[in-house]
């Protein structure tokens, strides 16, 4: 835990008492702040109560008194409208915050020049997060991972001289954290996502652009430049007199990092040399995973690592769970989970890295269905269709894409796995990429994945990938 000591003896009110929220208000308590704690759900404030963390109804408190509200981040800042808390602090003149801004004063009192990497982006935060942590760690550092990826920042390790934090943040998180100055920040890519919490794509890629912005002045800015947003904020954040790395899976870069026939390349002055292989690393397939390892390898960089560290580092990185995690073999089959890919979007990064796919999606579709992937098409060669909207994708693919309505994701594994190992592909692939959520069937994603994993690895003959 990282104890809130910059708020020690003063009243802070404390508003979201999920995970984050009850570290952030165990944070402050061990920190010596006086908490008030409430959250529009009784069962959430019974567990806080449950907790020794002091509750209290916001709307009762006095506000005079408070120093700080302390928002979740899935509670709303500005769009469709204030939360009722942050109206309450706002008519106070009080400042509202979230947990990363309390991390970043506790680190600027702490230890301001301990390595800190903070990583946004609309797509492949987890993913680079998750790799430039392992990076560091097989480097030799004390990587602390930890932010939007699932673990709340003040529950990691206190800042301190050696010890790395890299943290995903959110488009939220960031709105909560004026404060925001790590020593390397990333901003991978800006597409339109979360518009209804921040009401314009400009909006929402200006507070995305924040994070880079506020590095510290010695500090490294990582940009990848592949769409126009994030280009234009590597220019202004460059002519600001920031130190600025563009990178780019699309073309060569005459300064910066970009990816070559699954080289990663560094240049400089219009002259480029490799870095580091993506090749063969099954973990990192993909243009989108390309760049998730370029930014990661920029990063190293900017912390000292040599080109021989990050391939170790690149090369024995294991991949997230439900984000095209390698699951097993049978024979010559390849079976990916790809949980994680909720919308068309994310399936499409999925059935761009493979060939010869045994293609499992469907669950509860989202606006557009897969009429947008009409482009992978031929790279699959069935589709095993489940869940609600089994039906709608049939008709999609119908005179497409061979297809079966296998109705559950356990008859989905089967006949995809017979299928596949029937084929006369040399490297098939049985791909759950479902390109909808799965509140049908299961409760969230991660069940999803686990209950495909434990599917697969009921078959007969089921090796390590």
């Amino acid at each position: 835990m990282i104890p809130a000591t910059t708020f020690a003896h003063r009243k802070v009110a404390l508003f979201g008492l999920g995970s984050s929220g009850l570290a952030t208000a165990s944070a402050l308590l061990a920190g010596g702040a006086d908490v008030v704690a409430w959250d529009d759900e009784l069962a959430s404030v019974a567990k806080a109560h449950e907790a020794g963390i002091p509750t209290q109804d916001l709307r009762h408190v006095d506000w005079s008194r408070i120093a700080a509200l302390v928002l979740a981040p899935g509670v709303p800042l500005t769009h469709p409208a204030p939360h009722w808390s942050v109206g309450l602090a706002r008519n106070a003149a009080v400042a509202v915050i979230g947990d990363i801004e309390i991390y970043c004063r506790e680190r600027r009192a702490l230890a301001p020049a301990s390595p800190f990497v903070a990583i946004t982006g609309t797509n492949g935060k987890s993913t680079t997060t998750a790799l430039i942590a392992h990076v560091l760690n097989e480097a030799g550092y004390d990587a602390e991972l930890g932010g939007n990826i699932g673990v709340p920042v003040l529950s990691l390790k206190p800042p301190a001289t050696g010890r790395a934090h890299v943290v995903e943040c959110s488009s939220y998180q960031i709105d909560l954290a004026p404060g925001l100055d790590p020593r390397v920040g990333i901003l991978l890519n800006v597409t339109p996502d979360h518009l209804d919490r921040h009401g314009t794509l400009e909006m929402y890629a200006a507070i995305k652009e924040r994070l880079v912005a506020g590095v510290q002045d010695d500090g490294t800015a990582v940009i990848g430049v592949d769409d126009n947003w994030c280009q234009a904020a590597a220019d202004r954040i460059e002519q600001r007199g920031k130190r600025v790395v563009r990178v780019s899976v699309r073309r060569p870069l005459a300064d910066g990092i970009y990816v070559e026939a699954e080289q990663i390349m560094l240049a400089a002055g219009g002259t480029a040399r490799a870095l580091a292989s993506v090749g063969a690393i099954g973990s990192l397939r993909g243009s989108h995973n390309a760049q998730n390892a370029a930014c990661a390898a920029a990063a190293g960089l900017a912390l000292g690592l040599d080109a021989a560290t990050l391939q170790r580092g690149l090369r024995s990185f294991p991949g997230l769970a439900h984000r095209m995690e390698q699951v097993a073999r049978k024979g010559r089959v390849l079976f990916v989970n790809d949980s994680k890919a909720t919308n068309a979007d994310a399936a499409a990064r999925a059935l761009a890295s493979f060939s010869d796919i045994f293609w499992i999606a469907g669950g509860r579709a989202k606006a557009g269905g897969i009429a947008p992937l009409a482009g992978y098409f031929p790279r699959i060669r069935k589709a095993y269709l489940i869940g609600e909207a089994a039906s709608e994708f049939a008709a999609t693919l119908e005179g497409k894409v061979a297809h079966v309505v296998a109705g559950t994701l356990e008859r989905a594994v089967a006949l995809a796995a017979r299928d596949a190992e029937a084929s006369g592909a040399a490297e098939p692939v049985v791909l759950l990429s479902p390109a909808c959520a799965s509140f049908d069937q299961y409760r969230n994603f991660e069940i999803r994945g686990t209950a495909f994993r434990e599917h697969v690895m009921a078959l007969e003959g089921i090796a390590p990938p």
